[in-house]
């Protein structure tokens, strides 16, 4: 192969990642639960597969090939946070809210997802840190890579994602409880992982803290 094509592909499939990311969430948009447009939400399964997919092997190749650049060591996880968090925001969102009336006549909501808006805002809290943290200590000159559990927590949501939304379109939860159930173990097992593979960055972020720390001589000073 071509060394230029082998410095490109890998980064060709990271950009692609962010076009099927695009793809998905027009897919999806279309969707609304249960049963308007289900063909779509098959399709954005499909696509969001296809875009998991290329974040196996982007990196492998610019291992694999020794061509890892800057480029894409910036556009990789940020193509992954565009493609992640979108994704849960749109199963916390109003296309897959189901009503229901309680007793006292007020309104009762569930989430057929398993996902509710705060679970996202933890999701984006640990992101947000991992990618301040990360700026830091790359600045100070300490390389500081994707962690295991990073890519631990990356492998599960991809495959979290599109099993809640199969579980979504085919089992209904709002008539089978028990693919609600699913649906919530998947999520909350999702986020605590999630929180989970933060913790190394919390340590990083010490780190920080204590080499730019001021000293007890130079606050004498």
């Amino acid at each position: 192969m071509p060394d230029a094509l082998r410095r490109s592909l890998p980064n060709a499939l990271t950009l692609l990642r962010l076009v099927l990311a695009a793809g998905f969430f027009a897919t999806l948009n279309a969707y609304r639960y249960p049963d308007h447009n289900t063909a779509w939400a098959a399709v954005a399964i499909a696509i969001f597969i296809a875009a998991a997919v290329t974040d196996a092997f982007d990196g492998y190749l610019a291992r694999k090939w020794d061509v890892i650049s800057q480029f894409g060591r910036l556009m990789d996880p940020f193509c992954d946070k565009v493609l992640i968090l979108g994704a849960f925001i749109y199963l916390a969102g109003p296309r897959f809210v189901v009503r229901e009336w309680v007793d006292d006549g007020d309104p009762s909501f569930t989430m057929v997802t398993g996902v509710y808006p705060w679970m996202v805002v933890i999701i984006l809290t640990r992101e947000l840190l991992v990618t301040g943290v990360r700026g830091v200590m790359e600045s100070m000159g300490v390389s500081f890579g994707s962690k295991w559990s990073g890519k631990a927590k990356m492998i599960l949501q991809s495959i979290v994602i599109p099993t809640t939304l199969f579980v979504v379109i085919v089992f209904k939860p709002h008539e089978n409880r028990w693919a609600l159930w699913v649906c919530s173990v998947l999520m909350y097992a999702t986020l605590i992982v999630t929180v989970w593979s933060g913790l190394p960055y919390v340590r990083g972020l010490r780190a920080v803290y204590a080499a730019t720390r001021p000293t007890q001589s130079d606050a004498d000073e």
